[in-house]
């Protein structure tokens, strides 16, 4: 039997440890990657002060994607855990869970041929009902043409927009900005998850 976690408002009824002063407290985030990493791709999550919270490294080669996140760059401390549902699949989905609990956060499932011209994620809950959108406002296939164009998303519930992701022009590696607009709105967990998976888009795109 599958276990969910309590929705975003019991959450923050019981003053949940990770959500109230942890990595996921934060209202903005800066997402680096180095130029040159080895035995894969590496992914560091800064804080509005400069501290490190999250620490991904993902591996290049594999049958169905799966990653961690972690608290710390030794990854002696799991947060989430994000694993396609198929190896392939047009409308792919991925779930994210709690590392600790194994308890289902919310689920993405990326909108195949929308995602051609702009990346498109439909985001669901803890009961895997759509709750809102992750949507690029620039153009993905624009800027497979031209490179030196940045690319920008945004996470919208209910025609809102409660979190915008804004790429940085580096020559080297790759930074992008992550601002949580309204709070408590959707799981910060889903919505960094949601980061981390339009920077390794980028990546993949930056490699084709």
């Amino acid at each position: 039997m599958r276990k969910y976690a309590p929705p975003m408002s019991s959450l923050q009824t019981m003053g949940g440890r990770e959500l109230a002063s942890g990595p996921f407290s934060h209202r903005r985030y800066t997402i680096k990657r180095p130029w040159l990493t080895f035995l894969g791709r590496k992914f560091y999550v800064y804080d509005e002060s400069g501290q490190l919270v999250v620490f991904v490294q993902h591996k290049i080669l594999t049958f169905k994607d799966e990653w961690n996140m972690f608290a710390d760059e030794a990854m002696q401390r799991p947060l989430l855990r994000v694993k396609a549902k198929k190896a392939i699949a047009l409308d792919s989905v991925s779930d994210i869970t709690d590392a600790q609990t194994g308890m289902l956060v919310g689920s993405v499932r990326n909108k195949g041929l929308k995602s051609i011209v702009r990346d498109t994620w439909e985001l669901m809950g803890d009961v895997e009902q759509p709750i809102g959108k992750f949507v690029e406002d620039s153009s993905a296939l624009l800027r497979r043409f031209i490179p030196l164009l940045r690319g920008h998303w945004h996470v919208e519930r209910d025609g809102r927009v409660v979190a915008k992701l804004d790429q940085l022009f580096r020559f080297f590696g790759a930074e992008m900005t992550l601002e949580i607009v309204e709070p408590g709105v959707v799981d910060p967990r889903l919505v960094v998850a949601c980061a981390m998976l339009a920077v390794m888009r980028e990546v993949v795109r930056e490699q084709a």
